[in-house]
């Protein structure tokens, strides 16, 4: 395959894993709606603890599942003769941990780098949810304290 065809399948995978990862999201927005679990809604110390882990494993779930993608694409590619090496290489392509031990042939390492990338912007995507999340349980927190705070005397 020529540097355009690996491009093409690079633009491919990414657009997956950009779907994968939007609808995963929105999914989950729309269950802990819901359900009331989002941890805004939620009172308690435990309650909202318990959501943020549900959060965040989703999340990693996503995650995994772009691995896959990548993983698959590399063995229908043949650039990988077992399904450990093609696993461990996309996850430290997705991750930019990179360890540099183990790399496809030609043409295929192009495609590790561009995995790296879209691992890169779809990690910086979840990071930018976590904190949007934990912002919004913030100011929750801070109308909870208003609205229980004691009023002072108008005397």
């Amino acid at each position: 395959m020529d540097l355009i065809g690996i491009f093409a399948l690079a633009g491919v995978l990414a657009t997956l894993t950009c779907i994968i990862h939007l609808g995963g999201l929105v999914a989950l927005s729309a269950f802990m709606r819901r359900t009331r679990a989002h941890p805004a809604h939620l009172t308690t110390m435990i309650g909202q603890g318990a959501s943020i882990i549900v959060h965040v494993m989703t999340i990693f779930a996503l995650h995994s599942a772009q691995i896959w993608v990548y993983t698959i694409a590399f063995l229908v590619l043949g650039a990988f003769d077992t399904l450990n090496d093609a696993v461990y290489y996309s996850i430290s392509s997705f991750t930019t941990v990179g360890f540099g031990d183990l790399r496809p042939e030609e043409p295929w390492h192009m495609l590790g780098a561009i995995e790296s990338a879209n691992g890169f912007l779809l990690i910086g995507w979840s990071t930018a949810f976590l904190v949007s999340l934990s912002s919004r349980i913030r100011m929750f927190e801070a109308t909870l304290e208003e609205s229980t705070a004691p009023k002072p005397n108008d005397g």
